[in-house]
């Protein structure tokens, strides 16, 4: 069964590869996750994310973007000294800056429509044959991203941005040659 090159030889990639890496989401709440975990990923690997991931849902309330909102200094101080995390003081304070960021566009309205709307409801479908030809980021993630900004998100570049659309089925960037990318198209196709 051929997979996508980066999803290497270790169980919880190979898993995370074929049940979760391209499916497209459309939960306000899981997207959010997605999007800080994407966050705190930048400098290091996926890999040492998706390790952690149990532990970041512990420490950050299961991502209640709504319980974070009201988090202030006591709960930096106790994620600073948290070792099952990635203890980044900048990503922390971001992370509280963006659920409240994500608070008023969820009720304006939605942020799964929000994001959703830049690919006009359905996944962008690529048609990589190799992953030298997959971009780090694009025109669409660069817009994204700038918006985002605008709006008082952080930790969400334009490479981070295109990771996070990756990882969320805006854009299916699983190689053709990959077992999973006809699944994935299909499940695009249908949400269309």
């Amino acid at each position: 069964m051929e997979r996508c090159g980066w999803a290497g030889s270790e169980q919880i990639y190979i898993d995370y590869h074929d049940s979760e890496w391209g499916v497209p989401e459309w939960d306000s709440r899981a997207l959010w996750e997605k999007l800080i975990l994407d966050g705190f990923q930048a400098g290091l690997s996926w890999i040492t994310i998706l390790k952690k991931r149990d532990n970041f849902r512990a420490a950050f309330d299961d991502f209640d973007p709504h319980a974070i909102a009201g988090w202030g200094e006591d709960e930096v101080s106790r994620l600073l000294a948290d070792p099952g995390i990635i203890r980044h003081r900048g990503k922390i304070e971001a992370t509280i800056g963006n659920a409240r960021a994500w608070a008023e566009i969820e009720a304006a309205q939605g942020f799964d429509r929000y994001l959703w709307d830049f690919v006009g409801g359905k996944p962008v479908q690529n048609e990589w044959g190799h992953l030298s030809e997959v971009p780090p980021f694009t025109p669409l993630s660069e817009a994204i991203s700038k918006d985002m900004k605008k709006r008082g998100f952080r930790f969400c570049g334009p490479t981070i941005v295109y990771a996070f659309m990756e990882a969320v089925g805006m854009v299916n960037d699983h190689l053709t040659t990959c077992h999973r990318y006809e699944p994935v198209r299909a499940m695009g196709e249908a949400a269309a």
